[in-house]
């Protein structure tokens, strides 16, 4: 009787445990004619002032200031691809240590 209650929990978990796992993907696809700069993904549909923004962060984050004030002022897009661009590019920040 127990064998026969054994094999029972094992037919109902093993199908649980194959649907979560079928549910969550490892790596997550890079979605192709997406927009990439400095070799970084930013995802795609993104509109032109939203693009500028990214390109100025990173710009920023590597160690040149780059910033437009008047799309920062008067675009939500620009601000936000901004701190997106500033902050991914972060890591490639370069110091030469002379």
């Amino acid at each position: 009787m127990k064998y026969k209650y054994s094999i029972k929990i094992i037919i109902i978990i093993i199908p649980i445990l194959f649907l979560f796992n079928a549910c969550t993907p490892s790596t997550l696809p890079v979605s192709k004619g997406g927009y990439y700069h400095s070799g970084i993904y930013f995802g795609a549909h993104l509109s032109n002032a939203y693009t500028r923004g990214i390109e100025d962060g990173c710009t920023t984050s590597k160690g040149d200031y780059k910033k437009s004030h008047w799309l920062f002022q008067n675009k939500n897009d620009y601000v936000d691809g901004w701190f997106l661009g500033r902050n991914k590019c972060r890591n490639l920040l370069v110091l030469d240590e002379d």
